[in-house]
Order: C-alpha cells, then sequence, then structure tokens
C-alpha cells in the first residue's frame, strides 16, 4: 500500500493543524515558543510523521485541519469538517484515488456543548462515504481518546460526561465505518483507535519512553524535565514524541497486508449486524 499512496488529504482540529491557525492569526497564536512553528505541540504532528514514514514529501500534504475546528458545529473559530470538505471539492476536479485521506475531528464538538453524539458522527459519516463516493480508495479515520481523562478535563465537573460522549462517539463510529464499507466495497476505509492507544500509553508508559501521562509539560512545575517523557503538551494536546507513536500505529496499520485489511473489514461488518 505504501508505494501506491502519492498524496496526504488531512481533515481535522489542533491535533492535525500544521500551522494553519497559526498562519491566518499573524503567527501569534498558538505561541511560538512555547508552541513550535504554529502547531499545537512541542514539535511535528502524527501528520507529519506519517507522511515521513510513507515517503511523502510536505508539498504532497494539503491539510485542511485547523485547530477548534468542529464536525458538525458551527464555529468561529475554524471551518468545520463539511467547510474543509468543500475546499477540497472546490479545487480539485476530480479526487486523487492513489491519495490517503485521513480525517480525525469531533473533540471540539463536545468541548463546546455538544450532547448529541449522533450529531458530529454523521457528518463525519457523510464527508468519509463522500470521498469514498468520488473514487477515495484510501482512507483513515481516528476516533476519540477519553476527553474526560486530559489533564485539564479530568478534574472539571463534567469530566464523567465528557467521558460517556467520548465513548457513545467511538461507538458510533464504529458501526458507521463498518456499513460504509459494505456499501462501498471498493474503499479501504481503516480505524485508527486512538482512544485505545491513549489509554494504553496511560495504563503504561514506561513501554513507549514516557513517564509522565496525568499532567501537562506546561503546566509550570516540570520545565526542568525532558518534555519527550510526557504525553501531554498542555491540557488538551499532546507532545511530539506522543504524536509519533499515532504516526508509528498509524503506519503499522496502513502496511498490513491486503489480506489481512480484508479480513478485519469483514469482522467490523459482521459485528455490526
Amino acid at each position: 500500500m505504501s508505494s501506491l499512496i502519492n498524496h496526504f488529504y488531512v481533515f481535522g482540529d489542533s491535533l492535525s493543524d500544521m500551522g494553519s491557525l497559526f498562519e491566518i492569526n499573524g503567527r501569534t497564536y498558538p505561541a511560538d515558543p512555547p508552541y513550535f512553528q504554529g502547531r499545537f505541540s512541542n514539535g511535528r504532528v502524527w501528520v507529519e510523521y506519517l507522511a515521513e514514514q510513507f515517503g511523502i514529501a510536505p508539498e504532497h500534504i494539503t491539510n485542511y485541519a485547523r485547530g477548534g475546528a468542529t464536525a458538525s458545529r458551527v464555529s468561529p473559530l475554524a471551518p468545520n469538517l463539511m467547510v474543509q470538505l468543500q475546499s477540497l471539492l472546490q479545487s480539485h476536479v476530480q479526487i486523487n484515488s492513489s491519495a490517503l485521506y485521513i480525517f480525525w475531528i469531533g473533540a471540539n464538538d463536545y468541548f463546546q456543548g455538544e450532547t448529541n453524539p449522533v450529531l458530529p458522527v454523521e457528518t463525519l459519516t457523510r464527508a468519509i462515504a463522500e470521498v469514498a463516493r468520488l473514487g477515495g480508495r484510501r482512507i483513515l479515520v481516528a476516533n476519540l481518546p477519553d476527553l474526560g481523562q486530559l489533564p485539564a478535563t479530568r478534574i472539571r465537573d463534567n469530566a464523567e460526561a465528557l467521558s460517556a460522549l467520548s465513548k457513545a462517539h467511538n461507538l458510533n463510529l464504529h458501526r458507521a465505518l463498518g456499513q460504509i464499507q459494505e456499501e462501498l466495497p471498493a474503499a479501504q476505509i481503516t480505524l485508527l483507535d486512538a482512544c485505545e492507544l491513549y489509554q494504553c500509553v496511560m495504563t503504561n508508559p514506561l513501554p513507549f519512553g514516557l513517564t509522565n501521562t496525568q499532567h501537562a509539560y506546561l503546566s509550570g512545575q516540570f520545565n526542568h524535565r525532558s518534555p519527550e517523557q510526557f504525553l501531554f503538551w498542555d491540557g488538551i494536546h499532546i507532545t511530539t514524541a506522543a504524536h509519533k507513536l499515532i504516526a508509528e500505529t498509524a503506519f503499522n496499520i496502513l502496511v498490513q497486508p491486503e489480506a489481512e485489511i480484508a479480513q478485519l473489514n469483514s469482522t467490523v461488518v459482521s459485528q455490526i449486524r
């Protein structure tokens, strides 16, 4: 599969933003330093590391992700998912069937008060299906980490509600991807289980080279330590070391033999029946 991918198209929020919001804000937000060249981290973000692993040059990454973006809610901060998708469709007469289309979005919907997990997933599903119908053949979709267990949220009164919404979002997304895969079998839709990866790292960080998964490096009390040992850079966003882990996980999933992918898709479809 790696030899067939020639371009990345990225849809998402601050976790995938490579500096778009930074440029729009006159290179003032997020502040550099402590953030790295407009990324919401201390270094490059996961889609950049993933592209590097596939041998995709930066000029072959078209990134519509922007900090603050939502899936279904209208946000004054950033274009939501459907606006991002329209930007692709308006600038491309034909979908590139040799590209990888990446989707990771939804957290800001819940941070901004969304209480119905069906709505963000419906929008996300519609966007993914549209890309697949128009000829996108390789689609990577990440689910949400437990939004109630981030450094900035776990002490809030709504932490439990955010956890419940994250879980419902992921369950709905899992079912929806199975349905799309069944209806549009020509597309290879791969789920990146960010929720499971976050949980594995937080439960047992040492094998991943991390020592602190509970606190944000930028909280002020840890600035004498190496940020590479931290999962979180600030209260919401992860360090570039964590982004590398996500990229490695995504790469390993994407390069599985076609037969294994087919088996995984078959399993997903059977589980929703």
